[in-house]
């Protein structure tokens, strides 16, 4: 039931308001540059595991909040996401959430 109330709160968020969140681009941007050591290269995929990295430029912001906040308190498990997420706080997610939203 969690999971399924989890899911469609970030359907919500995708689809609806703004499209920057609460936070400061500016800010975002010096705030994501480990996030841009993966999800700024395009096409970028790891070699093992192998997986595709998705790129986070143009994505909602409300949508890259819940999903840091998903890896931060383990309902989404990616251990190298779970440990990026540990260490943000509120005002960090929205910042960098407010960066990738802007950028294409």
């Amino acid at each position: 039931m969690k999971s399924k109330l989890f899911a469609l709160c970030l359907a919500l968020a995708a689809f609806s308001g703004p499209a920057l969140a609460d936070g400061d681009p500016d800010a975002g941007a010096r705030k994501a540059v480990t996030c841009l050591g993966c999800h700024g290269v395009e096409g970028y995929r790891n070699a093992y595991p192998s997986y595709h990295v998705p790129k986070l430029g143009g994505q909602h912001a409300d949508y890259l909040v819940a999903a840091l906040k998903a890896y931060q308190n383990g309902q989404r498990s990616h251990q190298t996401m779970q440990a990026q997420a540990s260490q943000l706080s509120e005002q960090d997610m929205q910042d960098i959430a407010a960066y990738f939203a802007q950028e294409q």
